[in-house]
């Protein structure tokens, strides 16, 4: 039975209630068409600026009598939102069924998790950083409480698992899967000094639009794209590439070209790996039919007889004609988000979660870095996050960019260089550190599917 279908039925005899943490962009999108969405009723919204909050309720056409609710059970009774502080106590509010994390903060988004797996309740972790960070053991927490931890549809992650899931499901070999970005070299070493520069806007323009300079950064300078990938990778059992992402320029004719193995003319490591194409040439030229906002799979005809399909079809193949490559060119963010919340909750299914270890992103210095400077985590000044196969990070010792704000370097790093557990001191009894510890236990053995070099 159809999504929508099932939306109409559960408006018949009570909505879905979700509770959203973070009322940031993505959360706002996600609000503007969960109020024409049937079956979803938004009983609260929490952010730590409580006007921010209202702000983007209002923004988003929610008049003010319906976001004056004064308690979690006056909206449940209501139908109407409340606006709280409180993330906790939103989590075990009565009635609740599904929470979202719109934070982007690792240990809020690991923290929210397990609170909701102990209060049963779904979790849409739009927070990927979390996901990354400890998404695995999370996500076998919450299978074994009965609840659904799930990728968030709409952010490229989940979209990019859907496209694995139906080349796998249809019978075919997933040679690689991936995203669109804009990406030069230069970037890994770009700060939120300079962002705005590569993205064509004043300081003063992105700061009239409410813009985050540390945020788009880390969309920038490589971090964002290496997370996102070792969420899938972690989601899906693709192995990244031992040197990590590549970002070869390519459009949409050629990602079935590019798109696999080098021993058949590609530029992959290995197949059955995650890989991030750029909309620029390395001279910083167009590249023609880019797919920056969009995600694909490549995937190749098992048979003689398949690749005559795929050529009497239609389909765009490599020069072989047997690989070929579906894509979506645009996501939507949290314009789509409510699919997650639908298939949680009335489907008990997640749009994509961690399955296994096998992709992580290792913090690496954007310059030279001396002992006793303060690191700053994902889109800062100090470093950017490089994505490996989740068996090298474990033998190298890397320091998680989800782990890298507010420590201390003990040793000094030379730029480009990786940074490790050994050189940080860390706080030892933090909640982060001790679960993704945890993590690393528990899912080690499958981690260690190392590819040759």
């Amino acid at each position: 039975m159809s999504l929508y279908r099932l939306l109409q039925e559960r408006a018949a005899t009570g909505a879905v209630r979700v509770g959203v943490i973070g009322a940031g962009k993505f959360a706002s999108m996600f609000l503007a068409q969960a109020r024409r969405t049937p079956g979803l009723h938004i009983m609260a919204v929490c952010d730590l600026d409580l006007a921010r909050a209202r702000a983007a309720l209002q923004r988003t056409g929610y008049p003010d009598e319906q976001t004056a609710a004064a308690s979690f059970e006056q909206a449940r009774k209501q139908g109407s939102i409340h606006l709280t502080e409180d993330a906790p106590a939103l989590i075990t509010a009565d009635g609740l069924d599904v929470v979202i994390d719109c934070t982007g903060d690792p240990a809020a988004g690991i923290r929210h998790a397990l609170a909701c797996i102990e209060a049963k309740r779904h979790i849409i972790m739009v927070n990927v950083e979390a996901d990354v960070l400890a998404g695995p053991l999370l996500a076998r927490r919450a299978r074994e409480a009965g609840v659904v931890y799930s990728m968030a549809y709409g952010d490229q992650p989940a979209l990019i698992v859907e496209l694995v899931d139906w080349a796998r499901a249809t019978g075919f070999d997933v040679v690689c899967a991936g995203k669109g970005t804009k990406y030069l070299p230069e970037y890994h070493a770009s700060t939120p000094d300079t962002v705005w520069r590569y993205y064509g806007l004043t300081p003063e323009q992105a700061s009239r639009g409410g813009m985050n300079p540390k945020m788009f950064n880390s969309f920038l300078d490589g971090t964002k794209s290496a997370i996102e990938m070792a969420a899938v990778a972690n989601a899906t059992g693709l192995v990244p590439a031992p040197q990590g992402l590549e970002f070869p320029p390519c459009g949409v004719d050629a990602l079935a070209q590019t798109l696999k193995p080098r021993s058949e003319g590609g530029m992959l490591h290995h197949d059955g790996t995650v890989e991030v194409v750029s909309s620029v040439q390395r001279d910083g030229s167009d590249v023609e039919r880019d797919l920056r906002w969009g995600v694909y799979v490549t995937f190749e005809a098992p048979s003689d007889y398949v690749a005559r399909c795929f050529s009497e079809y239609g389909l765009v193949t490599d020069d072989s004609g047997r690989y070929s490559a579906l894509y979506r060119p645009f996501h939507l963010i949290g314009l789509e988000l409510g699919i997650s919340v639908a298939s949680a909750e009335l489907r008990a299914e997640p749009t994509g979660a961690a399955q296994g270890f096998l992709g992580d992103v290792v913090a690496s210095a954007k310059r030279d870095l001396a002992a006793g400077e303060i690191l700053d985590g994902e889109g800062g000044y100090t470093v950017w996050g490089r994505l490996l196969p989740a068996a090298d990070s474990l033998a190298l010792g890397g320091l998680p960019i989800g782990l890298a704000h507010g420590v201390r370097l003990k040793n000094a790093i030379a730029v480009g260089q990786f940074i490790r557990w050994t050189d940080v001191e860390m706080d030892e009894t933090s909640e982060p550190l001790r679960v993704r510890r945890e993590m690393e236990a528990a899912f080690r053995p499958a981690a260690e599917v190392k590819v040759s070099a």
